[in-house]
């Protein structure tokens, strides 16, 4: 029972890293401290752009995955940050830090985010740095979003 207990516990804050990395600097437009006009009462800064934890540094991991469950069965979640070594006209191929370099399959339900506004993945280049997240299936992973922060 203890080790079921470890491995749900592992499992949960992978989920849920893995979410948090994907939406929190998604949604970040500035990690920037700043006040908010929509303060609420003993919650100084409220929830706005100020929120010391938002941003593209705020998780430093290169890749990942985690297996979830959803009503139809397990899925494997997956997501890499790195720079992009190729193009197609069906995918990228994303080299993170560490040298490991994964190719991530495009379909019609990759959304791609350049400069924070809709793109293509024809926008993308070699060089790009990006954040993709999705899925894996045996050998294959399928990007479910692409995305080019801002450039500063």
């Amino acid at each position: 029972m203890r080790t079921k207990t470890i491995v749900a516990g592992a499992g949960a804050a992978g989920l849920l890293g893995l979410g948090l990395y994907v939406a929190v600097p998604a949604s970040a437009a500035d990690p920037s401290p700043s006040p908010s006009a929509s303060a609420r009462p003993g919650h100084p800064g409220g929830h706005g752009k100020g929120h010391p934890h938002r941003g593209p540094r705020a998780f430093r991991g290169v890749h990942g995955e985690a297996t979830v469950q959803r009503k139809d069965g397990f899925h494997l979640a997956a997501w890499q940050r790195g720079e992009i070594t190729s193009v197609s006209a069906t995918g990228v191929t994303v080299r993170s830090a560490d040298g490991v370099s994964w190719t991530w399959t495009a379909d019609g339900k990759t959304r791609v985010r350049k400069d924070r506004e809709k793109s293509a993945l024809k926008n993308l280049a070699n060089g790009d740095q990006v954040v993709v997240a999705g899925e894996r299936s045996g050998n294959t992973r399928t990007a479910r979003l692409i995305r080019v922060p801002e450039r500063r």
